[in-house]
């Protein structure tokens, strides 16, 4: 069973369905909710980083539904905790990145990259996201447009 992990850059235009742009995503995430060969996930800090975002919409504007599109959402996939391994693999992946000098975010960050692909790594799974740049360095990748 293919296991997919949906990055942040995903998740966030699928709680924005009104948005032209983004209808073929959704098209998509739908149709592969039904394929029985995989499995979705979202990803703890996937979740941290949409639902922070939408949670300050929401804060500034009550008729803001994305938070609410993200409930529902959420409830359609799998949800992938973070455990103290993935942190530790995570605190590895960034080292190597400033080994390398290929860091993905200022060293002060929190660097949710590295922690997604932590997620990833520790399922064998694939991260579905359109920032193939930074994360193809540490786990597998897919943009998800590739699947259309």
């Amino acid at each position: 069973m293919i296991k997919y992990l949906l990055d942040s850059n995903i998740v966030s235009k699928l709680c924005h369905p009104k948005v032209e742009t983004h209808k073929k995503m959704i098209e998509w995430f739908f149709l592969l909710c039904g394929d029985k060969s995989l499995r979705l996930y979202l990803p703890e800090i996937v979740d941290y980083e949409v639902r922070r975002g939408l949670t300050e919409k929401a804060l500034r504007d009550s008729s803001c539904k994305s938070l609410e599109r993200l409930e529902r959402f959420s409830q359609r996939i799998d949800y992938l905790p973070l455990t103290t391994q993935m942190w530790r693999a995570a605190a590895k992946l960034w080292a190597e990145q400033r080994i390398n000098g290929t860091p993905t975010a200022p060293s002060y960050s929190l660097d949710g990259d590295v922690l997604l692909a932590a997620q990833a790594n520790s399922i064998g799974g694939v991260i579905v996201t359109e920032n193939i740049r930074h994360l193809d360095r540490m786990a597998k990748v897919q943009n998800w447009n590739t699947f259309i």
